[in-house]
């Protein structure tokens, strides 16, 4: 039950908090607005959240922010090669009293960075998996439930490829948002090495807890959505799918696979939370469109022709609004 009498309080309740939480992580995350505002909306949304970027752009310092600020539990798990199953979900061991325990391991936490999370085996990945959509892990044939709110921020470094483990398109499709993170601009660069070549350490405010968060996610699915939205966010994905009735041109040119049915839900859900976080009632069209090419691009794969010619996921994407 939701502690706000009306959707209307709620939403300005979520706009309020959304607002306070960018001013403090803005005190350590200099920069890197739109980042911020999608890994925020994956958490308000009880989605996940893919971030590409190269080594030093502050991902890992981003997510530690960000659960400090939203007094949630926090555990890193860095993928390696030689990473198993049993060292993210935990293990049974045989305890004093020659009974089995399980041993919980560092996925029991409400944020989990996954960093560099295309390092591990397929094996390690799908162990992963099981947590991400069933928010809850199985271990010698017991189920455990995994803490509420749950999100897997997982970290992506593009440019090396040798000992990496691409992940599969089934992993790829559980993550609501793939973000890129560019290099700051000059400006944003002299001010992230005047805060952190000192000695000050900022002090970081606790803004919400998990209990709010549920609530946000509730009032987030309760958001009510007009018939056109819904329409227009299903009939983009479905122009994304070539050879099809509602392809578009440039889709039968350059993509060979388009979006799944659970891009069209993302789109919905991710509308309805962006036009909430800005304090709107309703998502519009504009809504869907401002988190289409996050949800998207990692759900199209171009064909050779797209990567002979240069052309990029979000260029096609741009095409179809």
């Amino acid at each position: 039950m939701s502690k706000y009498n009306s959707e209307i309080e709620g939403i300005q309740a979520l706009n309020k908090a959304y607002l306070e939480i960018r001013q403090e992580i803005s005190k350590v995350i200099v920069g890197q607005d739109e980042v911020v505002k999608f890994v925020l909306v994956s958490i308000f949304s009880n989605g996940h959240c893919l971030l590409m970027g190269v080594p030093g752009l502050a991902k890992t310092l981003l997510v530690q922010t960000v659960s400090k600020v939203l007094d949630l539990s926090f555990n890193r798990i860095q993928f390696t090669p030689d990473l198993m199953p049993s060292d993210i979900v935990g293990s049974e061991i045989l305890g004093e009293d020659r009974n089995f325990k399980f041993i919980k391991g560092p996925v029991f936490a409400n944020i989990i960075l996954a960093d560099e999370i295309n390092r591990t085996p397929p094996k390690t990945q799908a162990a992963l998996l099981e947590a991400m959509q069933e928010k809850s892990v199985t271990a010698a044939g017991h189920t455990h439930i995994l803490p509420k709110p749950f999100f897997v921020l997982a970290t992506q470094n593009p440019i090396e490829q040798e000992g990496t483990y691409p992940l599969p398109e089934a992993q790829l499709d559980r993550f609501m948002f793939n973000v890129h993170l560019t290099y700051p601009s000059f400006s944003e660069e002299l001010a992230i090495v005047k805060n952190t070549t000192g000695t000050q350490v900022q002090e970081l405010n606790k803004i919400i807890n998990a209990n709010d968060i549920n609530d946000f996610q509730q009032l987030v699915r309760n958001i009510p959505v007009a018939d056109n939205v819904v329409e227009y966010a299903v009939k983009l994905v479905a122009k994304t799918r070539p050879q099809t009735e509602f392809a578009a041109e440039i889709v039968n040119k350059y993509i060979s696979w388009g979006a799944g049915p659970r891009a069209s839900q993302y789109l919905v859900v991710g509308a309805k939370c962006h036009a909430a976080i800005h304090g709107k009632f309703s998502p519009d069209i504009e809504d869907v469109q401002a988190v289409a090419t996050t949800i998207l691009r990692h759900r199209l794969v171009k064909n050779y022709k797209a990567e002979a010619e240069g052309i990029s996921i979000e260029q096609i994407i741009k095409q179809l609004f």
